[in-house]
């Protein structure tokens, strides 16, 4: 390994991950831990949900995330999209250069006799690291990022999504008294009961959908614990009707969660709208809406692309050659 010069770990972070340069130490990711990731991740210099609290603590279960906090940098392993049997490693976030983050993450595969995969690293990143490892390169074709412009969203703007504002409109006409509420601690309970009672919440057979699903629930069962912001829309009874959870780093609003009770035309389209609306009243910065992967749903893709993505954030799988 090369000569490793390393920021000095402050107090808190060398309780949290008993690393030294000998070895990183990782440890499970938990609810405790979101301050210590959340102030890492706008490091990270990507617009991929993989560098966010909402993408990390979401999939934490599935993808057997943990960390380490080490020289003022945040290291993540879990296991490969590709193959959930294979420990695979995110790209490290913070401040130490990337050769040398790059060069423990190397030292703790041979220490542990396992190959070396990095996971889901996005476009963005990807020749960065390729300069610096070299290896097979696999496209995560499920995998990719939807990034929208804000503004469009928020607008629906133009003959493109001229379909969207029919639907929106539509479901304006049929509840002219519909409201829209931010999700706090005075409605958060109606809200989950509500999801939980929507047909179909639970009932999925992709095991992604079924992750997601759980893991909305526990974002509201837990809602104070994470740095995000929501909006719900209620019809004209005053019914729950849909709801939308994101999270703001730096210029991009990371959309982890959209449910929709489907027994109500033009509810998708309307919480997608408004709730992009909402943001960039508040948060004039925000230029980009990431709605993130669609995890091989083809319905899903298909909604996606409809909406006319300004990017599409494609991710990659390096397993490196030693």
């Amino acid at each position: 390994m090369r000569n490793i010069t390393l920021n000095s770990t402050s107090t808190a972070q060398a309780r949290h991950s008993a690393c030294n340069t000998a070895a990183l130490c990782f440890r499970p990711l938990t609810l405790h831990d979101i301050p210590y990731i959340q102030r890492l991740l706008p490091m990270s210099r990507s617009k991929a949900n993989d560098f966010t609290v909402g993408g990390l603590m979401m999939w934490a279960d599935y993808f057997n995330y943990e960390y380490c906090i080490y020289g003022n940098t945040l290291f993540i392993k879990g296991v490969s999209e590709v193959d959930r049997q294979l420990t695979a490693f995110s790209l490290p976030v913070g401040a130490m250069p990337l050769p040398c983050a790059v060069d423990l993450i190397t030292g703790y595969c041979r220490t542990n006799r396992i190959p070396l995969r990095f996971s889901a690293v996005p476009d963005d990143r990807i020749d960065e690291i390729r300069t610096i490892v070299h290896g097979h390169v696999e496209r995560l074709c499920d995998w990719s990022d939807y990034i929208y412009d804000a503004t469009s969203l928020a607008t629906l703007a133009g003959k493109r999504l001229s379909k969207k504002r029919n639907h929106v409109n539509r479901f304006m006409t049929d509840n002219p008294g519909y409201t829209t509420e931010v999700l706090s601690f005075r409605n958060i309970s109606e809200v989950r009961q509500s999801y939980f009672d929507w047909p179909g919440t639970l009932s999925a057979d992709a095991p992604t959908s079924v992750q997601e699903s759980m893991q909305t629930l526990n974002v509201l069962d837990n809602y104070a614990s994470f740095p995000f912001e929501g909006l719900i829309l209620r019809d004209s009874n005053r019914r729950i009707v849909a709801f939308s959870i994101g999270e703001i780093i730096g210029d991009t609003l990371f959309t982890h969660i959209e449910k929709i009770d489907r027994r109500v035309a033009g509810a998708g389209e309307t919480i997608n709208r408004l709730f992009a609306s909402h943001i960039t009243a508040f948060h004039p910065e925000i230029k980009y809406i990431n709605r993130e992967e669609d995890a091989g749903d083809s319905g899903l893709r298909q909604a996606k692309l409809s909406y006319h993505p300004a990017i599409i954030l494609g991710k990659y799988d390096i397993v490196v050659s030693e």
